[in-house]
C-alpha cells in the first residue's frame, strides 16, 4: 500500500476514535486504512452513549480505525450510507464496506466482527 504523504499535522492518534468531518474525510480514512469501523450516531440517542466506551475501547485494543460520524451534522453522508437508524456500524475492509449493523452490539461482537477481517 502506497505511503500516504498528506497526512500532515491533522492526523490524530488512532488508538482514539477519529471524529470524521464530511463525505472526503471519511473517504480519505477507509482508503489509508486496511479496517474502519465506522459509528453514526446522535448526541441525544442513549445507545449510542451506552456504544462510545466500548468504541473508545476497540480504538485502543485493536488494529481497525474507529470512525464517528455525527448524523445531525453530517445528514447527507449517512443517506448515502442508507442509514435510518442510530447508532448504526458500518465495516469496511481494504476500502470496501463489508458489513452494516442497526443498533449497539456488544463489545466481544464487535471485536470478534473486526479481528475477523484484521487476521486474514
Amino acid at each position: 500500500m502506497a505511503t500516504d504523504t498528506h497526512r500532515g499535522s491533522s492526523e490524530q492518534s488512532l488508538d482514539e476514535p477519529v471524529r470524521i468531518d464530511g463525505t472526503d474525510h471519511l473517504e480519505a480514512v477507509v482508503s489509508d486504512h486496511d479496517v474502519v469501523l465506522v459509528d453514526f450516531y446522535a448526541d441525544w440517542c442513549g445507545p449510542c452513549q451506552m456504544l462510545e466506551p466500548v468504541l473508545d475501547g476497540l480504538a485502543s485494543e485493536t488494529d481497525a480505525v474507529i470512525a464517528k460520524v455525527d448524523v445531525e451534522q453530517h445528514q447527507q453522508l449517512a443517506g448515502a450510507y442508507g442509514v435510518r437508524g442510530v447508532p448504526t456500524l458500518l465495516l469496511f475492509a481494504d476500502g470496501e464496506q463489508v458489513e452494516q449493523h442497526t443498533g449497539a452490539l456488544p463489545a466481544d461482537r464487535l471485536r470478534d466482527l473486526i479481528e475477523s477481517y484484521t487476521s486474514e
